[in-house]
């Protein structure tokens, strides 16, 4: 059973006359091109820890079948905004399973898009442990309580945007790359 211990955030925009090449180079500035990635479900795994970025590309291995929570969005429309974002909910009790959520978007930007998803990560997170909240107030309100309830203990996004430019393909990405645990050492799964 292969269930991640680690894992990180990273993002990436690519811009190429080419779609496919465009999302290869999004691919390269995210740091993840080299992987074969499998999008997955939304569940960050029970004491799973968020690494730095070049922390986790360094326990990647060229090839391998790399799974991640992707969040992707492309244009070939001249400035036209485009944003991607997953966003981050860890619980308190690192025993239970937290959430990650992944939103695409035409013409919001970075707050936006991050705080969307990161508000989304929160609520799916709190739904399951049972925190009550109201879905109407804003999202700056619903951190507090959240955060206050005790139950959810930390949560962030990754988010990439970029303007469309004539005549090229324009694709941002965000992820979250879960790290396959034999590539961790075992002095760091403790």
């Amino acid at each position: 059973m292969m269930v991640p211990t680690h894992m990180f955030l990273t993002r990436g925009v690519g811009v190429h006359k080419e779609k496919l090449t465009s999302f290869e180079e999004a691919l390269r500035s995210a740091g993840v091109a080299y992987c074969n990635l499998v999008s997955v479900s939304s569940i960050l795994p029970p004491h799973c820890k968020v690494v730095p970025r070049k922390r986790g590309e360094k326990l990647l291995k060229p090839g391998e079948i790399t799974f991640c929570v992707m969040a992707r969005s492309e244009t070939n429309e001249r400035n036209q905004l485009v944003s991607a974002s997953v966003g981050l909910a860890k619980p308190t009790d690192l025993g239970t399973y937290g959430y990650l959520s992944e939103h695409h978007a035409h013409g919001e930007t970075d707050e936006e898009t991050g705080e969307y998803t990161e508000d989304l990560a929160a609520q799916m997170l709190a739904t399951t442990l049972g925190v009550e909240f109201d879905p109407n107030v804003a999202w700056k309100e619903r951190e507090q309580v959240f955060k206050m309830g005790g139950k959810i203990v930390k949560t962030q996004n990754i988010t990439q945007s970029a303007v469309g430019k004539k005549g090229k393909w324009t694709t941002v990405i965000a992820l979250a790359v879960f790290i396959p645990p034999e590539n961790v050492p075992a002095r760091s799964r403790k």
